[in-house]
């Protein structure tokens, strides 16, 4: 498989594409929805919540803070983690912008 080139495509499409990377595991998409239910910083619960080993709910944690979707204060030898309220505002705006377009765009009738 070639690389991708990202030049070819604006940095929304590349914006777009990269947050949908994030999203793109069922254990990401838990522990997001865990953090919202939970609505406030959280640190040694998903172990148990998810049943998934700390490192692997480490590698998912750190791809969504790479992605800014979530966020995390170092207290003491913990860190916590909760939903970035700013990155998900924007995350919100973008995906609802090209579903809104798509609803007003298409034909009653399409292929």
């Amino acid at each position: 498989m070639g690389v991708t080139k990202t030049n070819l495509f604006s940095e929304e499409q590349n914006q777009m594409a990269s947050l949908a990377k994030a999203f793109a595991h069922p254990a990401r998409i838990a522990i997001l929805q865990y953090l919202l239910k939970a609505n406030k910083c959280i640190n040694g619960d998903l172990v148990h919540e998810l049943g998934l080993a700390q490192a692997t709910i480490s590698q998912h944690l750190r791809e969504l803070k790479n992605a800014g979707l979530i966020q995390g204060n170092i207290e003491g030898v913990s860190v916590s983690y909760c939903i970035n309220p700013k990155k998900w505002d924007q995350v919100q705006q973008l995906f609802n912008g090209m579903f809104d377009k798509i609803q007003k765009d298409l034909p009653e009738e399409c292929c």
